[in-house]
């Protein structure tokens, strides 16, 4: 007889509001019996499948547009997602990934025409307060940092990391020694100085002293060649990018900085030799040379052309050669200036 009477499927409304429902159970009953805790996540694993069904399709059936509006507005209008990312740490890595995947599709569906994911996350920009630190936590360091890429492409919520305290702990995150959190933090690291170009260049014009300070000393120096291979390639898309031209004139007026490059030209690996000429161009062709610069330049320049005469890549570049033959032409025709050269480790 039982079978006769089967529920009838919840709708996607009822299925966001049952969500609710469980999610403010784990998060509030920590002290309940265990059994009826985990009966209470098993059955919140598979409704966070259910919804992802509801919004990816099945793989045969696509999903219904009608449906996908109605899951996104419930989301967003009763906190559900605040509730679902303080109740993370209780799942399991399967409802994780779920979660994830759900998150990064509500974060782009559109309700009459708005992604209305971007109004809410402007107006509660202090979930990023939770997200970030989850980076020091290496059971969800993964799914929070997924979770804050997909929030750092609305660039109001990108402006709030940026002008945050947690712009400097990510100088730490990046040399976690679990090698997978420490990619996961690059990759977030990475979106949130290249993706939002206005907002980027206001941030590293603003804290351009303590910031390069941070990312000399931490990463360019860091003894781990990871570290450094990703640092200095970052700081060449950072540089080269047009958006940035006041923040890179004013860092290749810097002896410091070239003398940083200069010691990475003769790192061991390839990959970083490469990247790092495409900074150590800029101080080169800069036609504002300070004197500083040139004496080094001119002291240092049998050794340069040297270098830069047998430096050479692994395939065939048009583009390479060009600039590596009007770094030898700039460096071969400097003149000396009458100021004395500092101290710097001969090239």
């Amino acid at each position: 007889m039982k079978g006769l009477f089967k529920s009838k499927p919840r709708t996607p409304v009822e299925m966001v509001q049952h969500l609710h429902e469980l999610l403010v159970f784990v998060l509030g009953n920590t002290e309940t019996r265990e059994k009826k805790r985990a009966e209470k996540i098993g059955e919140l694993d598979k409704l966070l499948l259910d919804i992802r069904t509801v919004l990816f399709g099945d793989g045969q059936i696509e999903p219904n547009t009608e449906a996908c509006a109605q899951v996104t507005k419930e989301f967003f209008q009763k906190d559900t997602f605040r509730l679902l990312i303080n109740c993370l740490p209780s799942l399991d890595s399967g409802a994780r990934q779920n979660a994830t995947h759900v998150i990064a599709n509500l974060r782009r569906q559109r309700v009459n025409s708005k992604v209305i994911a971007s109004e809410y996350l402007e107006n509660n920009l202090d979930i990023m307060d939770i997200l970030v630190p989850g980076y020091e936590d290496s059971d969800i360091a993964w799914t929070y940092g997924a979770i804050l890429r997909e929030c750092i492409r609305h660039q109001n919520v990108a402006r709030y990391v940026l002008e945050s305290d947690h712009m400097k702990k990510f100088f730490g995150y990046l040399q976690n020694p679990n090698f997978d959190i420490a990619s996961d933090v690059q990759a977030t690291f990475k979106e949130l100085l290249t993706r939002h170009k206005s907002t980027v260049a206001e941030f590293l014009s603003a804290n351009y002293d303590w910031f390069f300070r941070e990312y000399n000393s931490q990463l360019l120096q860091s003894e781990s060649y990871i570290t450094r291979r990703h640092a200095v390639k970052l700081l060449g898309d950072m540089l080269l990018d047009r958006s940035n031209s006041a923040v890179m004139v004013r860092y290749v007026t810097s002896l410091d900085h070239m003398r940083i490059m200069m010691n990475l030209l003769r790192d061991s690996n390839k990959t970083i030799k490469l990247d790092t000429f495409h900074v150590f161009k800029l101080f080169v062709a800069n036609h504002n040379k300070p004197p500083e610069i040139i004496s080094v330049l001119v002291t240092n320049r049998s050794k340069l052309l040297r270098f830069f005469g047998e430096f050479n890549i692994d395939k065939e570049d048009e583009q390479f050669e060009a600039d590596k033959s009007q770094i030898i032409k700039e460096i071969a025709t400097l003149q000396p200036t009458d100021r004395p050269c500092q101290d710097l480790d001969s090239f």
